[in-house]
């Protein structure tokens, strides 16, 4: 908000209040109405984007241990978000083994965009490949298409998980250098490092172009270690264990 209500109020549209401005003009509540107004409205472009971001179960950072991997920088991650990347236009790829917290590293990341008043999408890879690769009309692709460049941040997780055909690959080219060409960011999760993707698009053409595209003007997080996942199914089995027989 700029201070002065009368220009916040004609931001936001309240054109009764801007017409009558001169006889409001001593009164208390005019500020106080302009700013719940802009509360109000700031609170459901939240909800609304947090909707249509599609992010899912988010564990919270807080929550991550950063003791467990044996790779990762914190301070490049720190610096992520802030969020520079969004304005800049450039990439993030989480890489390393499953289990290491990339999926949860990146929803963080997509969920302090929204608080920052950014628009988010998040898909897997799959899905997102699979439902590209079903429409059999150019012009249902195309919007497809156009509904993946709307959002300001991107988010495809699990590149890699799977292997895919020439198809898949020329869509997931598509969608990159869509985003690409608007300057619109990709954070994308892999366990595979760049130079192993010949092995998820095995028969592309287009394998070495896609990759260059992608890490172009991007920050890339290596983050390995053993999986985070294993470690709490371990404990959960310990604990059942003792509760089962609390002497052994």
């Amino acid at each position: 908000m700029s201070g002065d209500w009368r220009d916040d109020a004609h931001e936001l549209g309240l054109h009764g209040l801007v017409l009558h401005q001169d006889d409001v003009r001593d009164a208390e509540w005019p500020p106080w109405l302009v700013r719940i107004e802009q509360e109000e409205r700031d609170r459901r472009s939240f909800e609304r984007r947090i909707r249509n971001a599609k992010l899912g179960r988010l564990k919270p950072l807080a929550d991550f241990d950063w003791h467990w991997p044996d790779e990762i920088d914190r301070a490049q991650v720190k610096a992520l978000f802030g969020l520079d990347f969004v304005a800049d236009g450039a990439n993030v790829a989480w890489v390393g083994p499953n289990g290491v917290g990339k999926t949860m590293l990146a929803k963080n990341l997509g969920h302090a965009a929204l608080k920052a008043g950014h628009t988010v999408m998040f898909r897997t890879a799959s899905a997102m490949l699979n439902e590209l690769a079903a429409e059999d009309s150019a012009s249902g692709l195309q919007r497809r298409l156009s509904r993946l460049c709307r959002p300001e941040v991107l988010i495809v997780d699990e590149i890699g998980y799977l292997s895919y055909g020439n198809r898949h690959a020329d869509l997931l080219f598509e969608v990159v250098t869509r985003r690409y060409n608007a300057s619109k960011p990709i954070v994308a999760t892999t366990n595979k490092p760049f130079k192993a993707w010949s092995e998820v698009f095995p028969t592309a053409g287009c394998v070495v172009t896609l990759v260059d595209r992608l890490i172009h003007r991007s920050e890339i997080v290596h983050v390995a270690g053993e999986s985070y996942r294993l470690k709490e199914a371990k404990e959960r089995a310990e604990d059942r264990a003792r509760d089962r027989d609390p002497e052994a």
